[in-house]
């Protein structure tokens, strides 16, 4: 036989490496192509089950060992992986809703779930509702037989309201044939259970944006949807194939070496949040400090009822009406360890400012004045204290 030309036998190497190796990091496995022993191996049918290999784009080993893992985390039986938080959102709303139904969503929504709700949607014949999550009398009066789908958040975007879930899921389980889908990234399998808030009580559907707490690095964009309930997984999994949703397994790696200090990170995290947030509910320029864990705060009894065993890295400050825009903005600017920018739980502080005039348009329960949301990292407190302070003093 002929000597084979240098690509050729690279590609077509008889070498394998042999069975027997294990360590603690999962491998990782960078495919498209997944190759079959045979064409009767090609032609045997293979589900989407988490299971069985087919093509790159459907799962790998390494994929299926983080969706295991966050179907774990999550209390749950099933879960998907997706290239983002949002990407969670939209393989909900689209898996589950059709023609005709209509989606409930918190007017404290994150930002992009209420875009994807007033401009996205209703092309598709779907329509929406806000509600105010505190509400729930009000939100009892908006159900209709229309209503199939209705969303969750806690604690709130930005203004961290933590909503009645016992009250709102128990009205959507009276009212029968509505899905709840709960965005669990502030709980983030940490702070409760998102299928068992109370005993027989919980959302049919958990997504989050592994972006933030299992990542904890703020250096990888991902997501989840975790479900107990086979046949809506079933409906999840269809949407997920045809909309080709895939992952950089790269990426996968990193979320699975951060899984191992997420509790850790989550209690630091907090705790260094909790002290700053009472600390800043004592400033002169404050009106009002937002935080579930603080009394006083929108829905800090909801978060009690919820036996909440956690209340993540956020916090939102309300400044004083007598203090412009301009000048928060200022004292953002005058921060040295807080970086200027979106997202959150990763190991540097964040500060972002907020005009909320265009995204709240019930039940305000806050006070007025501009709004900033505090990100809290992984420095230590006492260094975030003084830089508040020196902050705060040119105010």
């Amino acid at each position: 036989m002929s000597k084979r030309a240098i690509s050729t036998d690279q590609i077509h190497h008889p070498y394998h490496a042999p069975e027997g190796w294990n360590a603690f990091p999962p491998g990782v496995f960078k495919a498209s192509t997944v190759l079959f022993k045979n064409t009767a191996d090609l032609h045997q049918y293979r589900p989407r089950d988490g299971q069985s290999y087919r093509y790159g784009l459907h799962g790998t080993p390494t994929s299926y060992t983080l969706a295991a893992r966050i179907a774990s985390l999550e209390g749950a039986q099933h879960c998907l992986l997706v290239p983002s938080g949002l990407a969670a959102v939209t393989l909900v709303s689209v898996g589950l809703l059709r023609p005709g139904d209509e989606v409930l969503v918190p007017d404290n929504v994150y930002g992009q779930n209420r875009y994807l709700s007033e401009s996205w949607l209703p092309q598709f014949g779907i329509t929406y509702k806000f509600y105010d999550p505190l509400d729930v009398a009000g939100f009892k009066a908006l159900l209709t037989p229309q209503t199939k789908l209705v969303w969750l958040e806690a604690a709130g975007s930005i203004t961290l309201e933590f909503p009645d879930l016992l009250g709102l899921l128990a009205a959507c389980k009276a009212h029968g044939g509505v899905i709840t889908a709960l965005d669990n990234t502030w709980g983030s399998g940490v702070a409760f259970n998102p299928f068992e808030i109370a005993p027989g009580v919980g959302a049919d559907v958990s997504i989050q944006a592994l972006t933030k707490y299992a990542s904890g690095g703020a250096d990888v964009l991902m997501g989840s949807v975790c479900t107990r309930d086979s046949g809506l997984h079933e409906r999840l999994n269809h949407a997920h194939e045809h909309l080709g949703y895939g992952l950089g397994q790269n990426d996968v790696e990193l979320v699975l070496r951060g899984l191992p200090t997420l509790e850790l990170r989550y209690r630091a995290q907090d705790a260094t949040t909790r002290a700053l947030a009472a600390w800043m509910q004592a400033q002169p320029q404050v009106a009002q400090v937002l935080h579930p864990a603080l009394p006083g705060s929108p829905g800090h009894a909801h978060w009690l009822q919820t036996s909440c065993a956690g209340a993540a890295c956020l916090f939102s400050a309300v400044f004083k009406p007598e203090y412009s825009a301009r000048q928060v903005d200022a004292f953002v600017d005058a921060l040295a360890l807080f970086g200027i920018g979106y997202s959150w739980a990763g190991p540097m502080s964040l500060a972002v400012p907020y005009d909320l005039s265009r995204s709240r348009n019930l039940g305000r329960h806050f006070a007025e004045g501009v709004v900033v949301r505090f990100a809290i990292g992984l420095e230590v407190e006492a260094d975030l204290r003084a830089d508040l302070a020196q902050a705060l003093a040119i105010l």
